[in-house]
């Protein structure tokens, strides 16, 4: 299906108060909307539901889906399940898989075998009442997830460090419909809106045009002469298309992905961020 590409990129901001749906983008930890218990992915690895990381509504010129697929909810390992390598559990894999799945579910795995998930989701499923996690599997020998407890908002504030802390007024309740709201605003300038990101010494596709948000002074590489263009220097960290700012090396994506850090869901990314692609169901992260 042809999709127009996007003439501009957005960033996303996580605010200090619970959402509204009814004027925020969505919202980041708390639950995702529209589904039924058993339709929540669980993790393939542990058994225990994947913890839902954020839902957001996409404005409408990054519905590349179709106008009736209007946002995406992202689920993920939790972060007191990652740690170094994921475990095999064949029978745990075939439960976990073996389960009715969202007609709209993309799974995904990172380097170190560990699970994701994204669900792209209609208006009235956005628009529906909160889901409830599923019991974990019968199966599941893993330590319960902390979020399961006390909310994904609230797990994160206990074991965040200071710096993401002060992200919050006050601590998060501890429950699980707890949430932080998303806002939204176009990029003044970004020249890689409508780019899929590459890096042009290890691009597998042809060139889109992308530019990276560095240069060298001089054109020679080296610390000293390592520089930020201008257009970019006000860029937020979380954002919806555009100039991508990975940790470590440049994912090659579609233009319709988000680019986000650990805080927006509360994940286990070694102090690094995260971009998922939900034109083409992929995902990446890297350590800071």
């Amino acid at each position: 299906m042809a999709f127009a590409l996007p003439s501009r990129a957005y960033d996303l901001q996580m605010l200090d108060r619970p959402a509204d749906r009814g004027r925020d983008q969505g919202w980041v930890y708390g639950l995702p909307p529209g589904i039924s218990s058993e339709q929540w992915p669980l993790d393939p690895v542990t058994g225990f539901p994947l913890m839902h990381g954020f839902t957001l509504l996409l404005p409408e010129d990054y519905r590349v889906h179709g106008e009736d697929i209007v946002a995406v909810s992202f689920f993920a390992t939790a972060p007191d399940h990652n740690d170094g390598g994921a475990p095999d559990d064949p029978e745990i894999r075939e439960a976990a898989l073996a389960r009715p799945a969202h007609p709209r579910l993309s799974r995904m795995t990172d380097i170190l075998d560990y699970a994701y998930a994204a669900l792209l989701l209609t208006q009235t499923e956005y628009d529906g009442a909160f889901a409830t996690p599923p019991a974990p599997l019968a199966l599941a020998m893993a330590d319960r997830p902390r979020w399961l407890d006390v909310g994904g908002a609230n797990a994160f504030f206990e074991a965040a460090a200071p710096y993401a802390k002060k992200m919050f007024a006050a601590p998060p309740r501890g429950d699980l419909t707890e949430t932080r709201a998303i806002a939204i605003a176009p990029r003044a300038s970004d020249p890689n809106a409508g780019k899929g990101p590459q890096d042009e010494h290890t691009r597998q596709n042809p060139p889109t045009g992308y530019q990276p948000y560095y240069y060298y002074a001089g054109g020679v590489p080296g610390r000293d002469n390592f520089r930020l263009h201008d257009w970019g220097k006000d860029h937020a960290l979380n954002h919806l298309g555009g100039t991508m700012r990975p940790c470590q090396a440049v994912p090659e994506m579609s233009p319709f992905y988000i680019e986000f850090e650990e805080y927006f869901g509360g994940y286990n990314f070694g102090g690094g961020n995260a971009q998922l692609d939900f034109r083409d169901m992929k995902f990446d992260w890297a350590c800071g």
